[in-house]
């Protein structure tokens, strides 16, 4: 994909050359675009080089526009490797973010629970994450073994404090889906440390770290993974719990936008 080319036609649709940062958007999420104000958006499949969005729950389509002060990509919908895209084409979106000369990322989840001690709807900063069924190395936006984000961190516990929004902190498990997991993984997740499993995010973090863009990862607890809760899991739950805590996520997201 020439990411140039891709920007020129971006550019060419009234896109402005430069953004401040850039937000991707988990299923159930994208009532976030709510909060982009005199936004232009394209739909993923005119753009040059875009893969199709498949999933239920994700738009599909890329919005530039402002959010407060700060010039924002608004990406609505992900690529997931489950959908069977190598994991270089997953992380289009942070590219196309840096060609922009974004300087910060926000990246969204919908996940479950493995920590008993949180609840469906909490939101949870990812401090750390681990990955179930990689190779140690699979390309290049996967090969580093640490990820730190600890000033990114601290800045959206404070946001949250003074927005009087509830965040949890946590590690994510980056698994490769497209099912549910069982009872016995969930067990050896949580024994391993995890808090929290899901199919995206860690490889677009890796390679805003990579390009060196400040990154944060958001992750809403959707529902309690198998075995925590003896309610069969439904991918259609996700969209309720979003829309229970999408004014919060857009104040919090907003704001943190505001001071990364």
């Amino acid at each position: 994909m020439n990411l140039s080319e891709t920007k020129a036609f971006l550019v060419g649709k009234g896109f402005s050359e430069t953004v401040d940062a850039a937000v991707i958007l988990g299923s159930g999420l994208g009532g976030f675009t709510a909060m982009v104000e005199n936004g232009i958006s394209v739909p993923y499949q005119e753009i040059p080089g875009f893969p199709e969005v498949t999933v239920a729950g994700h738009g599909g389509e890329l919005i530039q526009g402002m959010v407060g002060d700060k010039r924002v990509l608004v990406y609505s919908g992900r690529f997931h490797h489950y959908e069977g895209h190598p994991l270089e084409r997953t992380v289009i979106p942070v590219r196309i973010a840096s060609e922009f000369n974004a300087k910060s990322l926000v990246v969204s989840n919908a996940a479950g629970s493995i920590n008993t001690r949180f609840s469906v709807g909490d939101l949870m900063l990812i401090d750390d994450f681990m990955r179930f069924g990689f190779k140690s190395s699979t390309g290049n936006e996967m090969a580093s073994t640490r990820y730190a984000n600890n000033n990114e961190i601290k800045l959206a516990h404070k946001v949250g404090l003074d927005l009087g929004i509830q965040l949890r902190q946590g590690t994510y498990m980056f698994v490769k889906g497209p099912v549910y997991e069982t009872s016995a993984e969930i067990r050896a997740f949580r024994y391993l440390g995890a808090d929290a499993v899901g199919m995206s995010t860690v490889p677009e973090l890796l390679e805003a770290q990579k390009l060196g863009l400040k990154s944060l990862g958001i992750t809403l607890i959707t529902n309690m993974s198998t075995g925590v809760s003896k309610q069969k899991l439904e991918h259609g739950e996700i969209k309720e719990v979003a829309d229970s805590r999408k004014e919060d996520f857009g104040r919090l997201v907003a704001e943190i936008l505001q001071r990364m």
